[in-house]
């Protein structure tokens, strides 16, 4: 974990479990959203039971392992087994405990990197996507629902994903894989049709002078604080939280394990919803700012 991380990590245990549950619900509902589970998808499940495996002995993970060690046995995963698991889980996670849109969002990122897993995004899937999105409409203007909903209406507009539409949903839909932090924001996104899908923007031209940074994450190129000292030496302003003082917000590449969504928090939340309103904040990736930075 990442330093800047430590010091309020232990105050987080029960929404990281609640967090893990919805992401196992949501992977399972995605690699399994065609009605197939392949080799592939099956592996990427197998990723998060890798990342989970210190946990293995605590409840309610020293139950669930078990399960999904028999549902992988000799490689082999079938719907009845994934169907096996849903149950199971829906039954470990409280709903008393969580916030239900919470869970859900934490649920649509895992569904997301549950239908990329094997590399391959089927307009079967998509269909599939629309008709969970259909049932979770109490979503709408929580990002990413509108935006996923936006893009994955203009692929099936034609009726067939092509080259290029793979891989933009194949970026896209990997940004909310939810397992190691170092796979969570690694990529700005494209645009498809002229509309900017992804969160961060694509080649932004960054500007220090009198402008307003504000900062989500951690990043492995210094400490927070670090990083705030060089846009003041630039003449720049640093903020807490985004306003309409600040210009740019910028996320670490870290992500930050103890965010409710897997990768982003409260801050790009807000700053989309300022974004919504009309403000002009731009959100960047930190390989960006960093590359504004050496220029």
């Amino acid at each position: 974990m990442h330093p800047d991380h430590l010091s309020y990590s232990h105050f987080t245990g029960p929404a990281q479990l609640h967090r893990a549950l919805n992401s196992l619900a949501g992977i399972i509902e995605g690699i399994s959203i065609d009605g197939e589970i392949n080799v592939d998808e099956r592996r990427f499940l197998g990723n998060w039971i890798q990342d989970h495996l210190h946990q293995r002995h605590q409840h309610p993970f020293n139950e669930l392992m078990p399960v999904l060690d028999q549902a992988l046995g000799e490689g082999r995963m079938d719907e009845e087994s994934a169907e096996d698991l849903r149950w199971l889980i829906d039954r470990m996670r409280s709903t008393e405990r969580a916030n239900a849109t919470t869970a859900d969002l934490q649920r649509l990122h895992a569904v997301l990197g549950g239908i990329v897993a094997d590399g391959r995004i089927s307009e079967r899937e998509l269909h599939g996507l629309s008709e969970w999105m259909d049932e979770h409409a109490h979503l709408q203007g929580c990002w990413p629902y509108d935006e996923i909903g936006h893009l994955v209406a203009k692929v099936l507009a034609d009726g067939v994903v092509d080259a290029q539409e793979q891989d933009l949903l194949k970026q896209f839909f990997s940004e909310f894989i939810v397992l190691a932090d170092d796979r969570t924001l690694t990529k700005p996104l494209l645009e498809l049709a002229g509309s900017l899908v992804g969160m961060c923007a694509v080649a932004p031209e960054i500007h220090f002078e009198q402008k307003g940074f504000c900062f989500t994450g951690a990043s492995s190129r210094g400490t927070r604080s670090d990083i705030q000292a060089l846009v003041t030496a630039r003449g720049g302003r640093v903020h807490p939280t985004p306003s309409k003082k600040v210009d740019y917000l910028v996320i670490g590449a870290e992500g930050n394990p103890c965010w409710s969504y897997a990768c982003y928090g409260r801050k790009v939340e807000r700053a989309v919803e300022l974004r919504k309103e009309g403000l002009r904040i731009m959100i960047v990736h930190e390989r960006d700012f960093h590359d504004a930075l050496a220029d």
